[in-house]
């Protein structure tokens, strides 16, 4: 198992410092949503309204907050299309897709913990 972090590193996200890795990584994918929108995005680009089928448990609001966190931690790219009504779709940017081995693991582990 690796050290918490080299003597010197600093890891800071939205001007607080973590000494762990695993710690600053939950504060950029914890929380209810963000670690099942990034999943369900890694297997395709999806419309808004596409998401909120997914997630049929959480409101439209805090959807659309873990969407725009996500999109400005660089992991999530919102394009909107021109035209009426609005079409928005959402898929994983380059830094987003380096998750999808971690969340394909976090499955498996699952998997294996629950039988």
């Amino acid at each position: 198992m690796q050290e918490n972090g080299e003597k010197g590193e600093r890891m800071v996200y939205r001007e607080k410092e973590y000494k762990c890795g695993i710690d600053a990584t939950l504060a950029v994918v914890g929380g209810k949503w963000k670690a099942s929108i990034l999943w369900h995005l890694s297997q395709r680009t999806m419309r808004f309204s596409d998401l909120q089928r997914q997630f049929s448990g959480t409101t439209r609001k805090m959807l659309t907050q873990q969407l725009r966190e996500l999109e400005t931690d660089g992991l999530v790219h919102r394009e909107v299309y021109p035209q009426v009504p609005p079409k928005v779709e959402y898929s994983l940017t380059p830094k987003g897709t380096t998750i999808i081995p971690i969340l394909d693991r976090m499955c498996a582990w699952a998997k294996e913990y629950l039988q």
